[in-house]
């Protein structure tokens, strides 16, 4: 087996047509989760919710995977969540970079779960587990999905309640931010959700939503596709069990050439 790539290698040579980004932040939530912002290349544009790959030497070659841009468009600096996958080969890496570290990044955004890609509407929901919460931590901060809907909600579900912090920070970010709060206001609702310990809000979002519970707890009727608009990230099981209950409503899933009442991403990290 190779030896391990050391940091300054990282730095050392970068890749043709990527840029290469300063790490400016890390914080470490659980063993398995943590976030980190790094510089922002001038020339970068990309719209609330599309994803990148960014990437690091592992092995002496260059490895990436699809992270989500968690930061919102006007943001100076780029954010992401990653999950620690035991094994992952380009997240076993990741997760020891430090500030001052260098972060390879591809040139080219994109995604489907972006305000184009759906019809308009009056309620938005954002139907996230894990770090599938990444593009709406992005799209939660983004002005543009205020002025399109009414409400606001974003769900998280993960297995324990450790897990949900990143969620709760960034709606604390929000209330504590002096334009943001203004522009949000009350438009934003935050359901958390846990599957393996004791908590308040318990349960799959996909039983919450069959139950009819979710509703009930946010005061809010059930799905309609006339003014109902629904994003999905998250693991393969709760995208397909997530849109078979959009479906079952009478929405229909739409893309960036073909708006509809909602969208899927199906990037993953490992």
């Amino acid at each position: 087996m190779n030896a391990p790539v050391l940091k300054q290698d990282v730095a050392a040579e970068v890749p043709a047509g990527v840029f290469a980004e300063t790490v400016t932040f890390v914080q470490h939530y659980t063993d398995r989760l943590f976030r980190f912002r790094m510089t922002r290349p001038e020339s970068f544009r990309f719209r609330s919710g599309e994803f990148v790959m960014i990437g690091l030497m592992v092995d002496g070659k260059p490895l990436y995977r699809a992270y989500s841009i968690a930061s919102p468009a006007w943001a100076e600096e780029l954010e992401f969540f990653s999950i620690k996958a035991p094994n992952g080969p380009l997240t076993t890496e990741l997760q020891k970079i430090q500030p001052g570290d260098k972060v390879f990044m591809r040139k080219k955004p994109t995604g489907t779960l972006v305000l184009d890609a759906l019809t308009p509407g009056k309620r938005l929901y954002m139907f996230s587990t894990g770090t599938g919460i990444a593009p709406f931590a992005s799209l939660i901060r983004e002005p543009e999905t205020y002025e399109k809907f009414e409400e606001v909600i974003l769900t998280h579900t993960c297995r324990e309640v450790a897990e949900l912090k990143y969620g709760f920070d960034l709606v604390d970010e929000i209330k504590n931010d002096e334009i943001l709060s203004e522009i949000v206001g009350d438009k934003l609702k935050h359901y958390a959700t846990v599957t393996r310990e004791d908590y308040p809000f318990q349960g799959r979002i996909t039983d919450l939503m069959g139950n009819g519970k979710l509703y009930a707890d946010l005061g809010v009727p059930p799905l309609d596709p006339a003014i109902d608009r629904g994003m999905i990230c998250g693991s393969a099981a709760m995208l397909k069990d997530t849109k078979e209950l959009l479906e079952r409503a009478g929405l229909t899933e739409g893309a960036n050439n073909k708006p509809a009442e909602f969208v899927i991403e199906r990037a993953f990290v490992g």
